[in-house]
């Protein structure tokens, strides 16, 4: 059966296959989309996430917190990658199944859009942490390195997948070495375990909301995991790629900075750092590793672009996409990054959510015809809302955890609806 367009020997195709199957022979190890996947989520404004939720629990029921924002991630993002592997689709071009031809352009603009904003936290943070290394105090010069970076980091997304493997394979290892150098001068300026342990944090935050936050931090780029497990040469290598990256590789990230933020008292990442003297070398080592994730970023908002406008080609998309994110990072995103990540949470994870549901309802035996899809699935569009209007109630209220409720009223809003349609 036919997903899209079996145009792969079209010459004029990208050959990361934004709006195409990928075809077997570009196929991936788990290795490999491992590796690029942990490039992804081994990501410092994770760290800063962590520092804030961190610098609100005490340190075992914070624990308790990160494991199971963790957990919900992963296994999300697990099931989303999972499916990517057996369509071998980009996330929205799954989502012209759930949502139809045309309702499948919600999901491009708030999957490529809230990708942007990442991009421009990512430049955002780069450009504070080099100011506090270098000691500049003029605004100008910060608002200027934040372009130099917004420009360096897109230029590898442009070039596809073999770019961002590369990078990822220099940047993962430099940033588990600064994430335990981190974890290792906050036991130490706690005074040990014993010392972390005893210690009263001054601010709070309620448990969903924390997990609203560790979920948000990657529910948009955990969403278009696909983008990537659709390389998997088996559904299960996607499943486990995910799985290493977006929960292995997240807690890492947050526990870490957590951890930095708990023994400092301090919940901006970036002060941590300078507190620990470590803001020279992690310079040099978040550099390296904001460039792999944001080259990510960008390849995931060029894809929502080509299907938007459907495109061939990624790359003017990515271009566009690199020149506003940098503008946001110029206009000051990153003083929004809470309010940013828990609307992130409360209006990514339905998304997915409904591609899972109408997924295992209606295609796990395979996808019909590209051209038989309706344009718009009114349907499965107002699971949608109804989800997010759940997730949003929830996070109002103070309810159970705002991203579980919403993927699971979106999951099994869908599973039924898809039930239905076959019965």
């Amino acid at each position: 059966m036919s997903a899209v367009r079996p145009a792969q020997s079209d010459p004029a195709v990208d050959p990361d296959y934004p709006l195409d199957p990928v075809p077997p022979h570009a196929r991936k190890s788990l290795l490999s989309l491992s590796v690029v996947l942990l490039g992804f989520t081994l990501f410092t404004p994770t760290m800063v996430a962590g520092a804030q939720v961190g610098a609100a629990f005490e340190f075992a029921p914070l624990l308790g917190v990160l494991l199971l924002g963790a957990a919900i991630l992963g296994l999300y993002v697990g099931v989303l990658g999972w499916i990517g592997a057996r369509t071998n689709l980009t996330t929205v071009l799954m989502a012209r199944y759930a949502f139809g031809q045309r309702g499948a352009k919600l999901a491009s603009v708030l999957l490529g859009g809230t990708q942007i904003g990442w991009y421009g936290v990512s430049v955002a943070t780069l450009a504070l942490l080099t100011a506090q290394a270098a000691g500049w105090e003029s605004d100008l010069a910060v608002r200027l390195t934040m372009v130099a970076g917004g420009i360096a980091m897109g230029a590898t997304a442009y070039y596809g997948y073999r770019g961002m493997y590369v990078l990822s394979v220099v940047s993962v290892p430099l940033l588990v070495l600064l994430a335990a150098g981190v974890a290792w001068g906050a036991l130490g300026e706690a005074g040990g375990l014993a010392g972390l342990t005893a210690i009263t944090p001054e601010e709070t935050m309620p448990l969903t909301a924390a997990v609203t936050v560790i979920v948000g931090t990657f529910a948009s780029g955990g969403t278009q995991a696909p983008n990537w497990t659709r390389f998997a040469r088996t559904p299960g290598a996607g499943f486990w790629a995910c799985v290493s990256a977006f929960f292995v590789g997240q807690l890492l990230m947050l526990f870490c900075g957590a951890i930095g933020a708990f023994a400092f008292g301090e919940g901006d990442f970036v002060l941590v750092l300078f507190q620990m003297g470590l803001v020279g070398w992690g310079v040099v080592f978040l550099v390296a590793n904001l460039w792999t994730t944001n080259d990510n970023t960008a390849y995931n908002f060029g894809v929502a672009g080509a299907e938007l406008f459907n495109s061939r080609s990624k790359k003017p998309w990515v271009i566009a996409g690199v020149v506003i994110g940098t503008a946001l990072a110029v206009t000051g995103i990153y003083d929004h990054l809470l309010d940013y990540l828990t609307w992130l949470g409360i209006l990514v994870p339905p998304l997915g959510g409904v591609i899972i549901g109408a997924f295992l309802g209606s295609w796990r035996s395979g996808l019909p015809e590209y051209a038989a899809l309706p344009a718009v699935r009114w349907d499965n569009l107002s699971v949608y809302a109804a989800a997010c209007a759940a997730a949003a109630a929830a996070n109002q209220w103070g309810w159970f955890i705002p991203p579980i409720v919403g993927i699971v009223v979106s999951t099994a809003g869908a599973l039924v609806l898809a039930v239905r349609r076959r019965a």
